[in-house]
């Protein structure tokens, strides 16, 4: 049996879900107020822990792979296999000040006090930054510790800046850039083949994320003008179209983010009614 750790509330559980479900691996029965549930694959179980408490399961072992931030890994300093970036979560941790400190670098604070949740990364960042702080560990509430005396700094989750704004505080330097990753037990790796699938399944998602599917017909005398249009995987797909006209059918997958400027030219070049479908899982 084969036990994946994702996180059981907050701002990553949803998209984690959501991700296995598109994967072939849906929860079955819900997730809301739940330890374990099943999979569609009798092998499989998922255990819903605190993403924070994640790398230290896998590690010794309570789950064979996780799902967690690659910011717990580092903070924990755990001990596991890391597999794949699944590319969401993204956030940095950052330095902050308040508005108006005169303090504008790490060094400036030499001998001062850093609020932070994450004492492990922010000692570590400011040791390679040869600094000499008082790491004041807090659970919650980072922000306030400058304006309450508790501390001159923080480090901190920030996204998007605007929790650092509201709170009056300015960021002045990145300490560490962190996003959901699969990681996997050491042991359990080497002897199940099944968290290999789990990884290409997946993996095969956030490829398909990044592609689409064209299809199009085109005039047969105008075959090579778009063939040279399309920045395909492996050359397009051509067929003959059952029609009083000379037609061919072209699929061919493309980069999502070519798209736009793709089908400007293959118009040009002489395509017709274009299609472009999304791909649930791509599989290389």
């Amino acid at each position: 049996m084969i036990r994946i750790a994702i996180p059981n509330k907050g701002r990553l559980h949803d998209p984690t879900v959501e991700l296995f479900k598109e994967a072939g691996l849906p929860v079955l029965g819900g997730s809301n107020r739940k330890l374990f549930a099943k999979t569609t694959d009798p092998e499989i179980t998922f255990l819903f822990a605190r993403a924070a408490d994640i790398p230290e399961y896998v590690q010794d072992g309570a789950a064979d792979v996780g799902i967690t931030g690659l910011d717990l890994i580092s903070e924990t300093d755990s001990d596991v296999d890391i597999l794949l970036d699944l590319k969401y979560g993204g956030a940095d941790l950052v330095l902050a000040v308040p508005e108006d400190s005169k303090i504008a670098s790490s060094k400036d604070l030499e001998g001062m006090r850093v609020a932070t949740e994450f004492p492990g990364i922010t000692a570590r960042y400011f040791e390679n930054m040869g600094v000499n702080i008082d790491v004041v560990k807090v659970s919650g509430a980072c922000e306030m510790t400058p304006h309450v005396g508790i501390a001159d700094a923080i480090v901190d989750i920030s996204s998007s800046g605007t929790t650092l704004t509201m709170n009056h505080l300015k960021m002045i330097e990145k300490v560490f850039t962190s996003s959901i990753y699969l990681i996997a037990n050491h042991k359990t790796l080497e002897a199940e083949e099944k968290i290999q699938h789990i990884k290409t399944a997946l993996e095969s998602v956030l490829h398909a994320k990044q592609k689409r599917y064209l299809m199009m017909n085109v005039p047969s005398d105008k075959l090579d003008s778009v063939k040279e249009e399309l920045p395909g995987l492996a050359g397009p797909t051509v067929m003959k179209v059952e029609s009083k006209k000379d037609i061919m059918a072209v699929h061919a997958v493309v980069d999502a983010d070519m798209i736009f400027a793709t089908i400007n030219r293959l118009k040009a070049a002489g395509a017709f009614d274009i299609l472009v479908v999304p791909i649930e899982r791509m599989i290389p």
